[in-house]
């Protein structure tokens, strides 16, 4: 059966960090693409970032020098270190995996507040 379970979600004041995980299992993570993704109260969801077989990393102009991505194949994990964070990176996050991005984390809730 397939799981990505994502944690590392909290509240932080604006300027700060917080580092979020997915752990996944029952499919060959190494073999795809992992994406996260966020989704704001009453917006579509938006891509954030991903990373490739390869280590390829992609960003959103909105997070990019801000957050990072990256992935551990033997562990079957991927990161997101987010730092300066702002008020508007409110949401909640997904890790996204699979062919044709089939698979789909639970989400973690992050909020920045002041």
């Amino acid at each position: 059966q397939v799981h990505l379970v994502e944690s590392g979600g909290g509240t932080v004041q604006p300027g700060g960090s917080l580092r979020l995980s997915c752990a996944a299992s029952g499919f060959g993570f190494s073999d795809y693409t992992v994406t996260w993704y966020r989704q704001r109260p009453g917006e579509e969801r938006e891509l954030v970032a991903s990373i490739t077989i390869g280590g390829s990393t992609n960003y959103a102009g909105s997070v990019k020098d801000r957050f990072t991505v990256s992935r551990d194949n033997a562990k079957k994990t991927m990161t997101l270190q987010m730092n300066s964070l702002k008020l508007e990176d409110t949401a909640v996050y997904y890790c996204n995996a699979g062919l044709g991005g089939r698979f789909w984390g639970q989400g973690t809730q992050v909020t920045v507040s002041s």
